[in-house]
């Protein structure tokens, strides 16, 4: 029956989840980034924003006497930005800038020598969504991600009382989810998906 306010909260089981109390835990590659893992801890507190990932399935149509017959195509993955607080010794910042830099250099338009492959420049990701318990209630993971927009940090001399943040974008390969994706353990001891 709509209008109902009590079956409404009945149903909004432990009163929603609320946006805000999430984490996210990377890896930088220590091939090129001094103290990497300094700055994966510092970044788990300074991520201030992220997403939990949308999910594109394409279609397949293939027309048929003057219908459309519409079959499942591939999934495709959008790419993923997260906002961080940038505080007086820039560590993620500058951990960006050197992962891409490795990636591909500013001045001479190289890749690191130690970059070249697909695995030695890329990194997992794991957003993890908390209950107000403090309880894990959803993971996701993002598999073989590397950077591919750091944005600017804007200065004024009229933005007082604020900190600076700056955003960084990702590909990545795929996305799995620690309560829809169910791994075989063979899948997982082979690293397959």
């Amino acid at each position: 029956m709509p209008f109902n306010i009590q079956e409404f909260r009945a149903r909004l089981n432990r009163d929603g989840a609320r946006p805000n109390l999430f984490e996210v835990t990377m890896n930088f590659p220590t091939v090129v980034i001094p103290s990497s893992g300094a700055a994966s801890q510092k970044f788990t507190f300074m991520c201030r924003s992220a997403q939990l990932p949308g999910s594109s399935m394409g279609s397949v149509v293939v027309p048929y006497f003057g219908r459309e017959v519409k079959m499942a195509g591939n999934r495709t993955f959008a790419d993923w930005s997260v906002t961080v607080i940038n505080d007086e010794d820039f560590q993620i910042r500058n951990a960006f800038e050197r992962w891409m830099g490795g990636i591909n250099s500013h001045a001479l338009n190289r890749r690191n020598s130690s970059f070249q492959t697909p695995i030695s420049y890329t990194s997992d990701a794991t957003v993890t969504q908390y209950g107000k318990a403090g309880t894990k209630i959803k993971s996701y993971q993002f598999v073989g991600m590397f950077p591919i927009d750091l944005a600017p940090i804007d200065l004024d001399w009229g933005s007082n009382d604020t900190i600076e943040e700056f955003a960084i974008t990702f590909q990545y390969q795929y996305w799995l989810s620690d309560t829809t994706d169910v791994r075989s353990s063979t899948q997982v001891t082979q690293g397959i998906f």
